[in-house]
């Protein structure tokens, strides 16, 4: 019976060194050297982001510092990262996968599962159609891409990964013992280093391994999963591509930033929690959400980080009231004068913008009209950016500070809500 039912056929592409790929699209004459993304050294974000091909070859990783990449590569050329560009360019490519299907996932800025098993009478087999991606994206982006192409997504991921650059590589019910069985367990999706080392250390090393370890056995170490992971070995995923319709709403919306020098004035603080509030709060605004909870991170100049988090006194989407909540927290977790390096503002609880209505009092007018102007400026504030781009209008406090800000400036920000670092570049 099992014979008898017709596989799905998954694709999952992969852009290859996305972030160096975009820079060199924008910048031809990084073809030719090796080159690393890298964050500024002097916004204290000296870290390889991604790096060419030619960097690759000198041994340079992602994560490691620019010093010591430059100790492997001196001629290595640095470029600065351009996130809006990355975010673009994964759009357009993503608007190639749905020339061929609806039922397009991404799962990163650079990564996206397609089911093409409805496609085939249109444009061919899964080999075809990952042929006609891959020259699609090569001549109207500019960067390459590999992919996987299987009858799940776990295999079709491992596939992407099997060949690179510019691959593709087919993983079927014949031939998938043979490709995927000798790879590492680490090969695997969602075993990460702490989970391979613990498979190592009970001798199961590869992938073939796993398939063939006692399900009973990997319960009773790693619980239900154990239980997965074996199912996953044996090529037993029935995960569906998720089309954007079917996709829910993110469960939380979050911005971060290291300073250009240790915040320590409540002032400071108030104009660094009022920037990254400011995007939040857009983007809340863009996808049509309010959230409930405020959540705010300190890190300090000794790298520990302290979290806490509360309900909002009403739903909002207002960056002022965002800024206000994350204060008064920053007021309760941490001594004002102790020097602050990064922050982070994180909207959760999110709710569409007509649930949640709050109980209105007789005595809040004044309030109600204070919120109402807030509303009407931060709006308008999202038409100009959206119009001029997000450094056309900003906060007085934002544009008075000097500890790097500014949105004419750049900046280092972590968000929370969409994975935006290139995954294995």
């Amino acid at each position: 019976m099992e014979k008898d039912r017709k596989d799905r056929v998954i694709l999952h592409c992969d852009c290859n060194s996305f972030f160096a790929s975009v820079e060199t699209v924008l910048n031809p004459s990084y073809a030719g050297v090796p080159m690393a993304v890298c964050g500024s050294e002097e916004e204290r974000h000296g870290i390889v982001l991604a790096k060419n091909e030619l960097a690759k070859r000198y041994g340079i990783e992602t994560a490691e510092t620019v010093w010591s990449a430059r100790q492997k590569c001196p001629d290595l050329v640095i470029a600065p990262p351009h996130h809006d560009a990355y975010v673009e360019f994964s759009h357009r490519i993503n608007r190639i996968y749905d020339r061929y299907t609806d039922l397009v996932e991404p799962f990163s800025i650079d990564e996206s599962w397609l089911d093409v098993t409805g496609s085939a009478n249109l444009f061919g087999d899964g080999p075809t159609i990952a042929e006609k991606i891959r020259n699609d994206v090569k001549r109207e982006i500019g960067v390459t891409i590999s992919i996987g192409v299987s009858f799940n997504k776990m295999f079709a991921k491992i596939g992407s990964d099997y060949q690179k650059p510019d691959a593709v590589t087919i993983i079927s019910r014949d031939n998938f013992k043979q490709i995927v069985y000798p790879l590492p367990v680490r090969a695997m999706m969602y075993v990460g280093p702490r989970t391979a080392a613990a498979l190592e250390n009970c001798n199961i090393r590869t992938i073939g391994a796993l398939a063939a370890a006692s399900p009973t056995f990997l319960v009773g170490r790693f619980g239900k999963a154990g239980e997965a992971l074996h199912a996953y070995a044996n090529g037993m995923d029935d995960s569906p591509v998720h089309s954007r319709e079917e996709r829910s709403a993110p469960k939380s919306v979050g911005n971060g930033m290291t300073f250009h020098h240790d915040l320590v004035s409540a002032e400071e603080i108030r104009a660094g929690l009022g920037f990254l509030s400011e995007e939040v709060a857009a983007r809340l605004r863009a996808a049509g959400l309010r959230a409930t909870t405020i959540a705010l991170a300190v890190k300090d100049t000794l790298l520990q980080t302290i979290s806490r988090q509360m309900p909002l006194p009403a739903p909002t989407n207002l960056g002022r009231e965002l800024a206000d909540a994350a204060m008064v927290l920053t007021r309760k977790a941490w001594n004002i004068g102790r020097p602050i390096r990064a922050l982070t503002v994180t909207a959760m609880n999110l709710i569409p913008l007509d649930e949640g209505g709050e109980q209105i009092g007789f005595f809040d007018e004044e309030k109600d009209r204070r919120r109402e102007k807030t509303t009407r400026i931060e709006d308008t504030m999202d038409k100009i950016r959206a119009r001029y781009g997000k450094a056309a209008i900003s906060s007085g406090a934002t544009i008075s500070s000097d500890f790097g800000i500014s949105p004419h400036k750049k900046t280092a920000k972590t968000d929370k809500s969409t994975k935006t670092n290139e995954k294995n570049p």
